[in-house]
């Protein structure tokens, strides 16, 4: 399959993940960089190679089961499948199994939460606000702990759920800590990454990364950790 170079130049904000142990670190610019994009079969049977111009301007198209979009973000990939949220089951921060169907017929955003990360602080406010302020109006958030990222989520679920209701009155439902990247990714995170793949493959970043879900369980928009809860309100 042939291949095509480019050199694209990438955007702040973006993180530094040169110290895994540390909070992440914002640079203002990334140098340009070369990636190699495959050509791509499309239904149709011919073969063309995504082409992109001005940056990361790119047109919608499908191929191979995938649709791509340009965004300001960067350049997402969504999985074709007729599985939806709905279809899966989590256990809670108390342990119980928890249908996500539930929740159908609401708009969700799913965050990976963390209690010692740098991030912590200003996302865990706004999102109570934002839960507070919407949720007689069909929405919710549903926030999976991780300590994948730094291990700054190392406490058990009692620990978790008390600091997140006692130190940020927390209301939203929150659910067993989990891991979103590796061998052991829970189902649902799988479903929420096959279904919205970032920039650099479908790897969550790091602690606070959110997906917006629609009322038909499919999700709709994926926003970096750097992205606040206010800004997607």
């Amino acid at each position: 399959m042939a291949s095509m170079s480019f050199s694209a130049t990438i955007p702040s904000p973006l993180l530094d993940f040169s110290q895994t142990k540390k909070n992440p670190v914002f640079s203002s610019s990334w140098p340009s960089m070369s990636f190699s994009i495959p050509s791509i079969k499309s239904s149709l049977g011919s073969s063309k190679s995504a082409f992109f111009q001005n940056g990361f301007s790119l047109p919608s198209l499908t191929a191979s089961g995938f649709v791509f979009n340009s965004r300001s973000s960067g350049i997402y990939a969504r999985a074709a499948t007729d599985k939806t949220l709905y279809d899966y089951t989590v256990k809670d921060i108390d342990g119980k199994d928890t249908p996500l169907g539930k929740f159908k017929g609401k708009v969700l955003l799913i965050v990976n939460v963390a209690s010692r990360c740098g991030l912590t602080t200003s996302n865990y406010s706004e999102l109570s606000h934002i839960y507070d302020k919407y949720k007689n109006q069909g929405f919710e958030i549903l926030a999976f702990p991780c300590n994948q990222f730094g291990g700054q989520e190392p406490g058990s679920n009692p620990d978790i759920k008390k600091f997140a209701c006692t130190r940020f009155k927390a209301e939203f439902p929150i659910f067993d800590k989990v891991d979103v990247n590796g061998p052991n990714t829970a189902p649902v995170y799988q479903f929420l990454k096959s279904s919205a793949g970032g920039f650099f493959g479908d790897l969550i970043k790091w602690n606070f990364e959110k997906f917006l879900v629609d009322k038909n369980g499919k999700v709709v928009e994926r926003y970096p950790p750097t992205t606040s809860p206010f800004q997607i309100e």
